[in-house]
């Protein structure tokens, strides 16, 4: 029996059910996962699980710059912020410095191109610096996740980065930059073997890429 897929799979909110039964999947793998209604109510929740102080790394995401969560933490004067510390050093004197903040901050707060119904995360990238920490350079991780991004499996999963987010990421560093995006790397977590570690805010609704 084939599960039948909405006319547009990628930009859909998944119902109730299969948002259940992701995070019922990320449960039974060693995630903390947390449906919430939407990403106000994400935004919030933030605040509850960072402690003040704390060095905290965002990773690039339009979820968290559509949702708030990016200035807030960038912005806020509440935590260490890594990103526009990083954003001013040197790229060729200080690299070493860069790579060293970005892997291993106390925190770091990022999204995912894909959450499966089979419990895993996952997460492409064109240059890699949010990588390290999400895999477990970071003594903690959260992610926030539109309910959009939910999808049955590890194969949807990558076709869902190539076919949907690649073209809108390529058009926003377009915009940016002036170059196009790549899928350089792609980090799969198919479970936390440190319980408690990684949190993942699981949206009712769409967000995001």
């Amino acid at each position: 029996m084939t599960t039948s897929m909405p006319a547009t799979p990628f930009t859909e909110p998944a119902p109730a059910q299969r948002l259940e039964r992701a995070a019922a999947a990320l449960s039974a793998h060693g995630f903390a996962v947390e449906i919430l209604d939407d990403a106000a109510t994400a935004r919030t929740r933030i605040k509850d699980l960072i402690p003040d102080g704390a060095g905290v790394f965002t990773g690039a995401s339009e979820t968290l710059r559509l949702s708030g969560i990016e200035e807030d933490i960038n912005a806020g004067g509440r935590y260490q912020a890594i990103r526009p510390r990083v954003l001013v050093m040197d790229r060729t004197t200080q690299a070493d410095d860069i790579r060293r903040l970005a892997s291993a901050p106390d925190v770091i707060v990022s999204s995912v191109q894909a959450v499966t119904e089979t419990g895993s995360l996952v997460i492409a990238s064109g240059s890699g610096s949010q990588l390290p920490g999400c895999a477990g350079g970071a003594a903690r991780a959260i992610w926030v996740v539109g309910a959009q991004k939910v999808v049955p499996d590890l194969d949807t999963a990558l076709r869902r980065v190539e076919d949907h987010c690649l073209p809108l990421e390529t058009a926003r560093t377009q915009l940016a930059h002036g170059w196009p995006s790549a899928v350089n790397r792609i980090l799969v977590l198919n479970a936390e073997p440190r319980p408690g570690r990684g949190t993942v805010l699981l949206l009712r609704e769409a967000i995001g890429f």
